[in-house]
């Protein structure tokens, strides 16, 4: 039975647990939380957060699928805009993000943005990733030792899906800085000069966006950007204001997570010890790897749904309409009930069935992508530099939900 980690604090009576998301311990390592959490409370209130969680594979899965819960916040919850002046750029792409609606908006905005990122047309992507992936190890490999988050886990997605949607890559630097000052506010505990600096940054982003658009309506390409502003669906285009947001979250969405994935991965492929390229023999090893690593330490670790309806979620938890429960991504990953040894790295393991891009309409539209950069990534990076190392032990970012390292400091033998 696993012990209580003594960073969490358990009510049996309440089935409630106090565990601060930004304890260093729990930050660095929180799956001993989540063994004990599987083994004495797999549904809990998480008093930090001050809402009902998941951790269990089946009841996670089940949720991500249930459609009497969803991402929009009902209206009679949705806080007055009077009281979020200092935030009202920031909810105004918010307010149109696939991530935060349901159908049908959400159905009519999938399907246009959809078919840029099924998995043959992703697949094309492929040489364009290889080569970006050998220059930007070309930049680096005689100097033995760089910070692979900044130098490599960065701009593979980020260069990618610039080049996508037809966004100047000499904006990366700066797309990326908007991106981290809005996604702060997901963090637990954002205090008002985070909320400040996230509306500013969503401002700025959508001016350029608005701007940015205005000139490929004129100048048309083959990128993805023109053909949003050109779709139709049953003859309805995108408005502006969908527009925008859109190309916001496909920025965001398209490089944070893959970012700290790709980052979690090569950290977590060294603790096994060895020759690392063992892992990418073949292109079947190279996807069974990806799956794994997404499995074993996920960047995102924690997904929010509202009840909509009167809905039992676990056995002995019932939401009222209008409540929030947690889904814990990580924890399900995790799972002694659904994967033999959790804690072991076993790539091609016949249980593989992790939920780190979530499942059912809100499933990560950008999977494919995402699944296709690890790949290539995590292989050429391997092949071109197989005595890699870590120079200094990597420390986790003090960001939950998101999981992921502050830096990744490697060494290795320059040719």
């Amino acid at each position: 039975m696993p012990q209580r980690p003594a960073h969490l604090l358990y009510d049996h009576d309440r089935k409630a647990v106090r565990l601060d998301p930004h304890d260093p311990d729990f930050v660095q390592d929180p799956y001993p939380a989540y063994a004990y959490l599987h083994a004495h409370a797999p549904a809990f209130f998480w008093d930090d957060f001050g809402f009902w969680c998941l951790t269990d594979y089946e009841s996670v899965n089940r949720a991500l699928r249930d459609r009497r819960l969803g991402r929009e916040q009902p209206a009679d919850q949705k806080p007055d805009p009077a009281t979020r002046t200092h935030l009202k750029h920031f909810d105004a792409i918010e307010a149109n993000s696939m991530l935060e609606i349901e159908p049908p908006v959400h159905t009519r905005l999938r399907k246009l943005v959809n078919r840029a990122f099924v998995s043959r047309q992703v697949e094309r992507l492929r040489p364009r990733v290889e080569t970006l992936c050998h220059t930007l190890i070309d930049g680096f490999e005689q100097t033995g030792e760089a910070e692979l988050l900044g130098a490599y886990a960065t701009p593979i997605p980020l260069v990618i899906i610039t080049e996508m949607l037809g966004v100047p890559t000499d904006m990366g630097p700066q797309l990326v800085e908007w991106s981290h000052r809005m996604v702060a506010m997901y963090m637990h505990g954002s205090d008002e000069e985070t909320q400040r600096r996230a509306d500013e940054a969503a401002r700025d982003f959508a001016a350029f966006i608005r701007d940015y658009a205005r000139k490929r309506s004129a100048t048309p390409g083959d990128d993805l950007l023109s053909l949003l502003i050109a779709a139709q669906e049953d003859g309805e285009r995108l408005s502006e204001d969908e527009l925008v947001s859109s190309a916001i979250l496909l920025l965001n969405a398209g490089h944070e997570a893959t970012v700290h994935q790709l980052g979690n991965a090569v950290s977590t492929l060294l603790a096994q010890g060895g020759d690392p390229r063992r892992f990418f023999g073949s292109d079947a090893d190279a996807a069974a790897t990806v799956e794994e690593c997404l499995r074993y330490d996920p960047p995102l670790h924690m997904f929010t749904r509202y009840a909509y309806e009167t809905v039992e979620v676990a056995p002995g938890l019932t939401l009222k309409p209008g409540e929030t429960v947690g889904l814990l991504l990580g924890a399900a990953n995790n799972d002694l009930t659904a994967f033999e040894e959790p804690r072991s790295f076993r790539p091609g393991r016949p249980d593989q069935k992790n939920v780190s891009f979530g499942a059912g309409i809100h499933f990560c539209i950008g999977a494919p992508l995402a699944r296709l950069e690890m790949q290539v990534g995590l292989k050429v990076l391997f092949e071109r530099l197989p005595s890699l190392a870590l120079k200094t032990p990597p420390a986790y970012g003090d960001t939950y939900h998101f999981h992921g390292l502050e830096r990744l400091d490697c060494v290795w033998h320059a040719s």
